[in-house]
C-alpha cells in the first residue's frame, strides 16, 4: 500500500516535485536496492513486452490505472498505461517499474523508475529496452512536435510507391536511383580513402512534378531506415535543441535516409546557422544519406544551394514535356478497363492538349475523367470526357496562378 499512496500523493504536487519526490520516496522504502529512473521515450516496456523480449505483471497490490482506446481503422480496442507497477523479469533478472504520466502544459511526461539488486544488471536492462526501440523495422521514424514517432501507416503508403509507375524527364529517375544505391553499397570504399561516407541531395521543382513520389519510391527500394522531418517547432524546445535531437537520432539510426520535406518551410534566420553545424557533421554523419525538397529554391541562401559539401547534388524536377507526357499518358491509358481505353490518336490529342499540365494534374486528369465516365457511361465517351475535363483543369490552373485584384 505504500506505493500507491506514494502515487496517489506525489499526483497532488506540483509537476516539477513529482519526479523527485517519488524517487527520495523509493529509495527510504526500498533502501536495498538500487534506482534507475528518468523520461526517455525510448524506455517504452510495454512494447519490449509485447515482443517477448520480457515478462511483465501488474503488481496487484496497487490500483494501476490501464487506459482503454479505440481503433476505428483497424476495429479494434488497445491499452495503455497512465500510472502502474510492474513485476518485470528480464533475463532471469527481477525488477520492479514505476510507471507514471502528468501533463505539464500540453505536454505529457511519461516517467518510469526501475527498482532493482544491481546498478549494472538495471541499467543493461534500461539500454536494452531502449535500443530495441530506437531500432526502425516496418515503420519511418516521424519527427514532429519535438518527439519522435513510429509511423507504420506511413511506411505502409510507401509500399505502393515503385520506380514503375514513376515517370521522370530523361535520365533523372535512373540518376537519382543510382545516386542511393552507390551511397550505400560504397561505405568501406569512403573509409579506405579517408572521405566521410555522407551525402546530401536536394529535389528541387514546382508542386505536383514527382518529388514526393521519388523518396516515397527510394525508401521503398532502399530497405534502408527512415527518418522524416515535420517541423522543428515545438512549444517546449527551441528549434536548435530538435535539430539537435533529429541529427542525434539520424546517428543513431545510420545507415539511414533522413528526409527533410520542404527545408525552405524547416528554416529560419534563426535556426539556420545551427542546422548547418549539425548538417556538416563530418564523421559523425557518417551514414546519412540526407534528402531534402523545395518548391521554393529562391528562399534558400547560398549556405544551403551553393555549396556542395552539404547538399552534393541538385535535382531539378521541371514540368513534364512532351514525351513524358506521352509516356504517362500511355501508362495510364494501360491501366484502364478495356471498355475506357482510349485510340492511339486520343492518347496523342490528349499529350497535346496537356502542355504546361504537371504530373499532379495529370493524374488528376485521368481521376477526375474515369468518375464522370463512370456516372455517364450510357452518353459519353472517355475520349470526350477527357477532352472537356482538360479544359476544366486548364481554367482552374489559370485561376490558381492568377493575381489577386
Amino acid at each position: 500500500m505504500k506505493i500507491q499512496h506514494l502515487v496517489t500523493e506525489a499526483l497532488n504536487l506540483p509537476n516539477n516535485a513529482i519526479a523527485y519526490h517519488i524517487s527520495q520516496e523509493l529509495a527510504a522504502i526500498y533502501s536495498n536496492k538500487v534506482l534507475v529512473e528518468g523520461s526517455d521515450s525510448a524506455f517504452n516496456l510495454e512494447k519490449y513486452a509485447e515482443a517477448n523480449l520480457c515478462t511483465m505483471q501488474h503488481n496487484a497490490h496497487i490500483h494501476n490505472q490501464i487506459i482503454t482506446g479505440w481503433n476505428g481503422m483497424a476495429n479494434e480496442i488497445y491499452n495503455y498505461t497512465e500510472n502502474a507497477s510492474f513485476e518485470v523479469t528480464w533475463q532471469k533478472h527481477q525488477f520492479n517499474v514505476l510507471l507514471m504520466s502528468w501533463h505539464e502544459g500540453y505536454c505529457k511526461i511519461r516517467y518510469y523508475w526501475i527498482l532493482a539488486n544491481n546498478k549494472e544488471v538495471a541499467e543493461d536492462f534500461f539500454a536494452a529496452v531502449c535500443d530495441w526501440n530506437s531500432e526502425i523495422r516496418e515503420e519511418v521514424l516521424v519527427f514532429e512536435d519535438g518527439y519522435w514517432t513510429k509511423n507504420l501507416d506511413l511506411f505502409q503508403s510507401i509500399k505502393g510507391a515503385t520506380f514503375d509507375n514513376l515517370i521522370l524527364h530523361g535520365n533523372l529517375k535512373q540518376d537519382i536511383h543510382d545516386d542511393l544505391i552507390n551511397f550505400f553499397a560504397s561505405g568501406e570504399t569512403y573509409a579506405d580513402y579517408g572521405v566521410p561516407w555522407k551525402r546530401g541531395i536536394l529535389f528541387i521543382g514546382s508542386p505536383g512534378n514527382g518529388k514526393t513520389h521519388t523518396i516515397k519510391a527510394l525508401i521503398n527500394q532502399m530497405q534502408q531506415s527512415c527518418l522524416y522531418v515535420k517541423s522543428f517547432k515545438s512549444e517546449y524546445d527551441t528549434d536548435s535543441e530538435n535539430i539537435r535531437k533529429v541529427f542525434k537520432q539520424a546517428r543513431q539510426s545510420a545507415p539511414c535516409i533522413l528526409v527533410l520535406e520542404d527545408i525552405d518551410s524547416l528554416l529560419n534566420d534563426e535556426n539556420r546557422s545551427f542546422f548547418l553545424n549539425e548538417l556538416d557533421g563530418f564523421a559523425l554523419n557518417e551514414g546519412i544519406f540526407t534528402i531534402a525538397t523545395t518548391n521554393h529554391p529562391e528562399r534558400l541562401d547560398a549556405a544551403i544551394c551553393d555549396r556542395p559539401s552539404r547538399f552534393d547534388r541538385k535535382y531539378h524536377f521541371e514540368l513534364p514535356d512532351i514525351a513524358d507526357r506521352q509516356a504517362y499518358v500511355t501508362l495510364w491509358n494501360h491501366k484502364l478497363k478495356d471498355v475506357m481505353r482510349l485510340s492511339d490518336e486520343a492518347v496523342n490529342q490528349i499529350v497535346a492538349l496537356t502542355d504546361g499540365f504537371s504530373f499532379a494534374y495529370l493524374k488528376e486528369l485521368f481521376f477526375s475523367s474515369m468518375i464522370r465516365w463512370m456516372r455517364e457511361m450510357e452518353t459519353g465517351t472517355m475520349e470526350k470526357i477527357m477532352l472537356a475535363q482538360v479544359a476544366t483543369l486548364r481554367e482552374q490552373m489559370s485561376s490558381i496562378t492568377k493575381p489577386l485584384a
